[in-house]
């Protein structure tokens, strides 16, 4: 008798809460109370690996509720997915465990993904392979020194990041005095053979004697490294590379040279994008302004030594 009686004074305690949980006090039943709408946890955002220079200046960055509202939802779902083509320093590298992207297009990329809210993933991709990536869905955008030029806007839309044109690597100090190309009539370049970097030279020397100056002394090697080291032990005066390589290399050489941007031939290098993703492509502009009114955008430019390469405000395919 006292174990019945024990259970129909559980069962009757039992009764009683359901009543509680139903009417009591306007509360909510149990079916009520798991119909309510979820609310979304807020996203964990990434942290920028160690190596990337910039590390200390992205992970302060916190969401922009406005902009974060532009992003659409199957990106805030999935996260942002980005590509670049490693194998470009400073811009797009390795870390030293040969699988953590890192670089000026990674660290600008974690800065917008944390502008917007949202989970980033970057994936390297072969350059080529890069704008099908985009148009065919498998990547939200592109980020890996890519010129906004016209051809390629014809299959994506570019949000323009950084301006970039050539530059030179001089001995620490300049002591040739090289901060132009008229500077170098009679003076000696090493560059590497067949590349971009002897046709602006052979460029150059024409100016000069077309002016009546001295002839530009060319010295030719097979890679970049033997042309730098001409410069290292004196027997050039400079060498040419793509300005952010140059600055890369005078960062990297424990300060034995510096870089000089070449101006005049800089162009616009964009964040590629499917054209019918509007949304994205406003929510990614505006997260860059952002970061660039804040000033989180120049000191991740400076933390890689290209400061140089910053814009004043993100334009979309140039501004056309």
């Amino acid at each position: 008798m006292m174990h019945k009686r024990r259970n129909l004074s559980l069962a009757a305690t039992l009764m009683g809460a359901t009543l509680l949980l139903t009417t009591g006090c306007g509360g909510q039943s149990l079916a009520e109370a798991s119909s309510a709408p979820a609310v979304n946890a807020p996203v964990q955002l990434d942290q920028a690996p160690a190596e990337d220079k910039a590390a200390g200046t992205i992970n302060a960055i916190q969401p922009n509720a406005d902009l974060s509202a532009k992003v659409p939802q199957s990106v805030k779902d999935k996260g942002l997915k980005m590509t670049t083509s490693e194998g470009y320093p400073p811009m797009e590298m390795f870390a030293t465990d040969g699988k953590t992207l890192v670089g000026v297009d990674p660290s600008l990329g974690r800065a917008i993904a944390r502008k917007l809210g949202v989970k980033l993933s970057i994936a390297n991709e072969d350059f080529n392979a890069q704008i099908p990536g985009v148009t065919t869905g498998r990547y939200d955008f592109i980020m890996s020194s890519m010129t906004d030029n016209a051809k390629r806007r014809e299959t994506v839309t570019f949000v323009d990041y950084v301006s970039a044109g050539n530059g030179f690597v001089v001995k620490k100090g300049n002591p040739a005095g090289i901060k132009s190309a008229k500077d170098v009539c009679g003076k000696t370049l090493a560059v590497v053979d067949n590349g971009s970097s002897l046709k602006l030279a052979e460029a150059m020397s024409t100016a000069c004697t077309t002016a009546g100056s001295a002839a530009v002394n060319i010295l030719k090697f097979p890679g970049d490294q033997e042309a730098i080291l001409q410069v290292r032990n004196g027997r050039a005066d400079a060498g040419i590379n793509d300005y952010p390589v140059a600055a890369y290399r005078a960062q990297s050489s424990e300060g034995a040279l510096d870089a000089v941007a070449i101006t005049g031939d800089e162009s616009l290098w964009g964040i590629a994008m499917k054209p019918e993703n509007k949304d994205l492509v406003s929510a990614v502009q505006g997260a860059l302004d952002d970061l660039i009114k804040d000033g989180s955008y120049a000191k991740i430019l400076d933390a890689w030594a290209v400061g140089q390469m910053a814009v004043k405000s993100a334009s979309v395919n140039g501004g056309s």
